[in-house]
């Protein structure tokens, strides 16, 4: 017979609940709120009108996103609860603003088929990081490494406007995400083998968040890189 004691239940509870399903279920929750909030703006002319003559309003959005990622993932355990959950959906918003204008450049069937295929490769790379017995911590200095550059060869790209450079760097982009996606995941997997049930409820809602925070910024650049490849402009 099954044990239907409440205090039985409430152990099993938390000792079913880990910092990976938790992950995931915040980084779900961002995707939607950035959703929502990029197909808001877009489908309101005059707010796309505004982000778009108001270069100044733009990059001031853009340096916003950027100063919160980097606050985020330094003080994120220094934060309350609410003020992390409330750092994290500011920046999901945020987000959704700028993702708004890709409405302008892209085809609504084109964004649609490049986020599903983005949404199948991120699974797949995340189930890859978390049955693997292959250690992918040493490959971090590398993704890294890439990360970077990317940035650079992307700014660089901006004066020289090379098309060549463009699908090279289109391509890595895609490379490079789902080596991050596999790389963070088995990271934030053993976050959540090392804490067990032992963090207080406040620190499990932050490494929560700042995994998300890492899957969503992995989720995200991977939909944009793949958009430029299989992406039908307007």
């Amino acid at each position: 017979m099954s044990d239907r004691n409440p205090v039985s239940l409430s152990i099993k509870a938390v000792r079913e609940r880990t910092v990976l399903r938790n992950v995931y279920l915040w980084m779900a929750i961002g995707l939607a709120l950035t959703g929502v909030v990029a197909l808001g703006f877009a489908s309101t002319p005059q707010l796309v009108l505004a982000l778009v003559k108001n270069p100044i309003l733009f990059f001031g959005i853009i340096i916003g996103e950027l100063a919160l990622v980097f606050f985020l993932s330094a003080k994120i355990m220094t934060l309350s609860p609410t003020a992390a959950t409330l750092g994290f959906a500011a920046y999901a918003v945020l987000n959704g603003v700028t993702l708004s204008l890709i409405f302008l450049a892209y085809t609504g069937a084109s964004i649609a088929s490049s986020l599903f295929i983005t949404a199948g490769t991120f699974a797949g790379m995340s189930i890859y990081a978390v049955t693997t017995k292959r250690d992918l911590s040493s490959l971090g200095h590398y993704l890294i490494m890439g990360l970077w550059g990317i940035i650079i060869a992307s700014v660089v790209n901006m004066f020289l406007k090379s098309s060549a450079l463009y699908w090279l760097l289109s391509y890595g982009g895609v490379a490079l995400f789902l080596g991050l996606t596999a790389y963070d995941t088995q990271m934030i997997k053993r976050w959540s083998d090392e804490l067990g049930n032992s963090p207080s409820e406040a620190d499990f809602l932050r490494i929560s968040i700042l995994g998300a925070l890492k899957l969503y910024l992995d989720f995200i650049n991977l939909f944009l890189f793949i958009l430029r490849i299989f992406g039908r402009r307007r």
